[in-house]
């Protein structure tokens, strides 16, 4: 299997998965695809999901990633990654919620990090050389890296994430592990922090004399592995509903989550209709609605892991549909709310489902399955308690009357009472390449 760029449209330069992986982008600046889309046999998902969640990745990733890794090694690390529960909860009538927030950082990025971890420890470790890994957050990315990451021999990451702009919880997450997870801390936005990786990447010289790659959505190893649990969300939803393909819903920022479920449709996943879901940075359902393209500077919302004005995953998207805004636009429906929607979003779930208590992300999943009276579901991406703040102004009254707070995880609440270490730089990419 050979691995091409989104912008090498005559497919003339094929690049080998570690290749791939250790780039990042492709050196002419796209995102790298894999040169066919193989099918999976829809009885042997079943089948497979049915014994456990590891058992069905391992066959899906075979078949993206056939060469330069043994069955035995992929099969181990996989189950390794793998080993927490991705359960799909009805929530009311025929909209469900795909549970994505049980890994170790409590967040959907968990899957793609802890992959990504384990396939390039195996790719280079024959290589002997350091591998610096950078990568840019705009909240969970940077704890789900880091802990995916965490004491990998031969690798060094260096998470970016704009100051003032993540919550508590993902600040400490990503700032309290230590060893070789190096925070640095931006004076910007996330589009700036993703400028600045961008910037690295596409400056043949530094890199040159620097062997870096990144672990955001951008590396074919974060994004791959998050179209496996669309396989496993539909398995468990078939067992009820045997004949309906299901409508999916995904809170999108850099659209690397929904564009890794279109993969999973061009491998063979049934999907009647995709709804592309956002908070107030809404370039691409307006793109969805105009044909017109239009990146701009992210605001920020409650949201904030979605606070994102130029996706990266946008080339990806085009390009798995042949850049056909036609039949793009027949799939995939945009959707957008602003900051109070998203706050009644919560307090809906709550009053509606039995108290549930939902992040502000997965909040704008519901309010889109709802606005399109969906039969499927949306995906919930991240535990509440990362937003202690933004889910006690939602529902003041409400945990006030029932006498409740948030749950906090033993796991998050130790992180909080750890010590912090990062260094701050301004966004100014000289900074960021003496710190490299």
């Amino acid at each position: 299997m050979k691995y091409f760029s989104t912008r090498d449209r005559d497919r003339k330069y094929g690049f080998s998965l570690r290749q791939a992986a250790f780039m990042g982008l492709a050196p002419d600046g796209g995102l790298f695809i894999p040169e066919y889309i193989p099918k999976a046999d829809l009885d042997t998902v079943e089948k497979l999901a049915d014994i456990s969640y590891a058992d069905m990745a391992v066959y899906l990733a075979g078949l993206i990633f056939p060469d330069e890794v043994s069955h035995s090694e992929l099969d181990a690390m996989i189950r390794k990654a793998c080993d927490f529960p991705c359960p799909l909860r009805k929530m009311e009538d025929d909209i469900y919620t795909l549970e994505l927030f049980h890994g170790p950082t409590f967040a959907f990025k968990d899957f793609g990090g802890r992959f990504m971890g384990g396939m390039l420890g195996l790719l280079n470790e024959d290589d002997g050389s350091d591998l610096t890994v950078l990568t840019a957050t705009s909240g969970d990315t940077g704890s789900a890296v880091a802990n995916g990451f965490y004491d990998v021999p031969g690798v060094k990451v260096v998470v970016l994430y704009p100051e003032g702009k993540v919550s508590p919880i993902q600040e400490s997450q990503m700032t309290t592990l230590g060893k070789n997870i190096f925070p640095v801390r931006v004076r910007g936005s996330f589009d700036d922090c993703q400028a600045l990786v961008k910037a690295i990447f596409n400056d043949k010289e530094f890199r040159a004399g620097h062997n870096v790659t990144s672990a955001n959505s951008i590396n074919l190893l974060r994004w791959v592995p998050q179209s496996f649990y669309y396989f496993y969300a539909w398995a468990q939803w078939k067992k009820e509903h045997s004949d309906i393909a299901p409508d999916i819903v995904v809170p999108s920022g850099n659209y690397g989550n929904i564009t890794a479920g279109m993969l999973a449709q061009k491998m063979g996943l049934p999907v009647r209709r995709w709804i592309a879901a956002s908070n107030a940075n809404d370039v691409v359902p307006a793109f969805l609605r105009s044909g017109k393209y239009v990146p701009r500077a992210s605001v920020r919302t409650p949201a904030n892991a979605m606070d994102v004005g130029a996706p990266s995953n946008f080339e990806r998207m085009m390009e798995l549909y042949s850049h056909d805004f036609q039949e793009l636009s027949a799939a995939v429906s945009g959707y957008s709310c602003d900051d109070g929607q998203i706050y009644q979003g919560i307090r809906d779930i709550y009053r509606c489902c039995g108290g549930y208590i939902s992040d502000p992300h997965s909040a704008i999943g519901y309010n889109a399955a709802k606005a399109f009276g969906i039969r499927g579901f949306y995906l919930s991406t991240a535990h509440s308690a990362k937003f202690g703040e933004v889910i006690r102004k939602a529902l003041a009254e409400e945990l006030a009357a029932d006498g409740r707070d948030i749950e906090m995880p033993e796991r998050l609440r130790l992180a909080m009472e750890k010590p912090k270490s990062y260094v701050t730089i301004d966004n100014d990419i000289e900074m960021l390449k003496k710190l490299i």
